[in-house]
């Protein structure tokens, strides 16, 4: 017999398939959900990632160090080359003042030896004017003054100090000073006659020159 296409489904076949079509529906929309938040997901990870991308292309317009002008670059060179001279300046004056100050203390040291001789010398002239000193006969006195001048003498040589004696030499403007003329039978004309005040020089250097008369010949 043929299956009546018109009976009614049973009560069971209806739920079961109330059952089917509403886990259908379920899948649909748990799929389109699915979907919706994979959409959403995307187009906030684009959102992110477009200021990102625009950061990373101006970066290094931005960031980049702007290598120095050549003016700048002279500049620098400049003052570098100002310090320099400004601390050489400051360590060569200092080397005068210093250099200055040694040759200063030892040009006293110099004379404070030279001034403790020429003490002695004068101490010696004191003892021989003192009234208890005084020799009774002048031969004696005059070998006193004679044995004081020899030291004297002594301590200026030892110091470097030379007299000029010119007389009988040819005269010599560099080293003596001419006060007159006068005929002489034995020296020869432009001779030195007579030396009034002898001259006085220090290791080669002049310190005054002899006074003479100069011979003008017979």
């Amino acid at each position: 017999m043929a299956e009546d296409l018109n009976q009614e489904p049973t009560a069971e076949e209806k739920a079961k398939f109330e059952q089917d079509v509403l886990k259908a529906a379920e899948e649909a929309m748990k799929m389109e959900a699915e979907a919706n938040k994979a959409d959403a997901d995307a187009a906030q990870a684009d959102a992110a990632a477009e200021p990102a991308a625009e950061q990373a292309a101006e970066a290094p317009a931005q960031d980049a160090p702007e290598a120095p002008s050549a003016e700048e670059v002279l500049k620098q060179q400049l003052a570098e080359a100002n310090d320099r001279n400004l601390r050489l300046m400051a360590e060569f004056d200092n080397f005068r003042r210093r250099s200055a100050k040694e040759q200063l203390e030892l040009i006293e040291t110099a004379n404070g030896k030279l001034l403790e001789k020429l003490s002695e010398v004068q101490d010696n002239f004191e003892r021989a004017f003192a009234s208890e000193n005084k020799a009774k006969d002048l031969e004696a006195f005059e070998k006193g003054m004679q044995m004081i001048y020899n030291q004297f003498a002594k301590i200026l040589t030892d110091a470097g100090l030379e007299q000029i004696d010119p007389t009988g030499a040819e005269f010599d403007p560099n080293c003596h000073e001419a006060l007159m003329q006068q005929p002489s039978e034995t020296i020869p004309e432009g001779h030195v006659v007579t030396v009034f005040q002898k001259g006085y020089k220090l290791k080669n250097k002049i310190l005054k020159t002899a006074k003479v008369i100069v011979s003008s010949g017979k």
